[in-house]
């Protein structure tokens, strides 16, 4: 048995899963054995754990950053429960740039990881911060892994993968899509083939991880052949803050006419725009469909705008595999909103996309089938769990 711990670092929060799981070939089962979340890391935020001994801690604390907060974690780890050992520690990275992982974490792959932070400011560098905490608690002796979400897109073709810039420009920079999402795609491709059932080398998906941030992918035999978001997550769908696809001469405009740097552009598209910046009220679709409700306009233009934006994708993706075997739906928004898969699907019919309401209603962080018997595409819900494709990256690299 190994006791593996997956850390997984957003931009302003840790969360961690500690799993007892069992050596190749025995028979015993994968234990939990403790998980939380530690929120608001930078600020006043929350320790949410929770450990299998039923101990848990919910109180508000100060975490200076993302290497404080796994200090935390870690100390709570050896306390809880008459303390518990790691024996493997997995990192989900967001920007691997052209790494295909899972890879053991050494010096070269901590500078990939470095050098990649310019393209996912936001995530990159709070992972390196928990990857060096971890190794000054833990020392060297404990391997540690990484599970990058911008692997599963490695396999993109080259036309879908180039902008239309000059080849020696884009070469010389690394200007290109990446993709992003890769644990979240990966795992609803894997699922959605069990919930089928069909091997995935045989199956053409179209996946949707529906959140804050939201990304799509058009999956043949399970690699990725095309994907929503581009050489940084901003590109695609619209989402909670993001915009989303945007003429490309429109930064320029505004800067010009608002006098804003480049810099304060970049804040407004990341952080100002999307669900929030249409709706003027809230980033969160749960608020957006009651004020839709209660008849505000623009929180109904925002939710028809996502629909439409996901629908369009959908579209597409269909052209690009030469149909689907399904659709698969994933994410905070994906998983728990019936009325959004709806919206989206009925501009789908056309292709035989016909969800079941009684099905789709039911299905709330669940895994189901939620189509009509017997159409195709078929539609399922997936939830989405990467800390399991974390855990199982790091037990194959260590076990």
């Amino acid at each position: 048995m190994i006791d593996v711990l997956a850390v997984n670092c957003g931009s302003s929060t840790i969360k961690f899963r500690l799993v007892r799981v069992p050596a190749p070939g025995g028979d015993d089962r994968e234990m939990m054995l403790a998980s939380g979340t530690v929120e608001t890391v930078g600020r006043s935020g929350r320790a949410v754990f929770f450990s299998a001994g039923n101990t848990s801690v919910d109180r508000p604390v100060e975490v200076a950053d993302h290497a404080d907060g796994l200090e935390r974690v870690l100390d709570w780890l050896g306390s809880v429960d008459g303390g518990y050992s790691i024996d493997a520690v997995g990192h989900r990275i967001v920007h691997g740039g052209d790494l295909a992982g899972p890879l053991l974490i050494d010096g070269r792959i901590e500078k990939a990881i470095s050098e990649s932070a310019p393209l996912a400011p936001l995530h990159n560098p709070p992972a390196l911060a928990a990857i060096r905490a971890t190794r000054r608690r833990l020392g060297r002796r404990i391997p540690m892994s990484a599970s990058f979400d911008t692997s599963f897109h490695l396999a993109l073709p080259e036309h879908a993968r180039r902008y239309a810039l000059p080849v020696e420009l884009a070469d010389a920079h690394q200007i290109r899509r990446y993709g992003f999402h890769g644990l979240a795609h990966r795992w609803m491709t894997e699922r959605a083939a069990e919930l089928m059932p069909a091997r995935v080398d045989q199956t053409k998906l179209i996946t949707l991880q529906l959140g804050n941030g939201c990304s799509m992918a058009a999956v043949a035999g399970g690699r990725s052949i095309d994907t929503s978001m581009g050489a940084t997550p901003l590109e695609g769908l619209i989402m909670g803050t993001r915009c989303g696809d945007l003429d490309p001469a429109v930064p320029a405009m505004i800067a010009r006419k608002e006098r804003s740097s480049l810099d304060e552009v970049d804040r407004l598209l990341n952080h100002r725009s999307g669900l929030l910046g249409l709706s003027g009220r809230s980033n969160d679709v749960r608020q957006l469909l009651d004020a839709e409700a209660n008849g505000d306009d623009r929180a109904a233009l925002a939710i028809d705008a996502f629909c439409y934006r996901a629908c369009k994708y959908v579209g597409a993706y269909l052209a690009a595999l030469g149909g689907a075997d399904a659709l698969v739906f994933g994410g905070g928004i994906g998983e728990n909103q019936p009325i959004i898969r709806k919206r989206i699907c009925e501009g789908l019919q056309w292709f035989g996309i016909t969800l079941d309401d009684g099905r789709n209603e039911a299905a709330v962080a669940v895994e189901a089938e939620i189509s009509v018997n017997a159409t195709a595409p078929a539609a399922y819900v997936v939830p989405v769990d990467e800390m399991s494709l974390i855990i199982r990256d790091t037990v194959s690299l260590v076990a």
